[in-house]
């Protein structure tokens, strides 16, 4: 089965979906991400879709699934490069996404994972003894 490859850079890892995705192929790479995020400890997701023309529901489904799992396992979801069509045809199926947010482009996209990390240790966030986020207090 057609796998697609998931790169890692800093703390984020990087999808690029070159081709329209079949739905096994799909389910595999919510299963791969979510195993990447946990042997790695990343914090962020960005996930390329500018190659694609067509977003199907069930496609659509998955992206939200893999950002609630990745949200779980302490990661965000940034989806980047849709396409004007993309989003028209993901409104139009009723699908919002809730989990993910979007940019431009992959470099937005990590600005934006950057910024909201810096945002977080800024306030305090840090990881307590049992893995649970802890705030401290000045």
């Amino acid at each position: 089965m057609e796998r697609v490859p998931v790169l890692k850079i800093g703390d984020i890892l990087l999808v690029s979906i070159q081709d329209d995705m079949e739905d096994q192929v799909a389910l595999q790479l919510q299963e791969d991400l979510a195993d990447r995020i946990v042997a790695t400890g990343s914090h962020g997701v960005i996930i390329d879709i500018s190659a694609l023309d067509i977003v199907d529901s069930f496609v659509g489904r998955t992206l939200a699934t893999i950002a609630g799992v990745s949200k779980v396992l302490d990661a965000e979801t940034v989806v980047v490069g849709m396409r004007p069509a993309v989003a028209i045809t993901l409104v139009e199926l009723g699908l919002s996404l809730p989990g993910i947010r979007t940019a431009l482009n992959v470099e937005l996209g990590m600005e934006m994972l950057a910024r909201q990390r810096a945002a977080e240790e800024d306030l305090g966030i840090d990881e307590g003894e049992d893995d649970e986020p802890a705030v401290t207090v000045p």
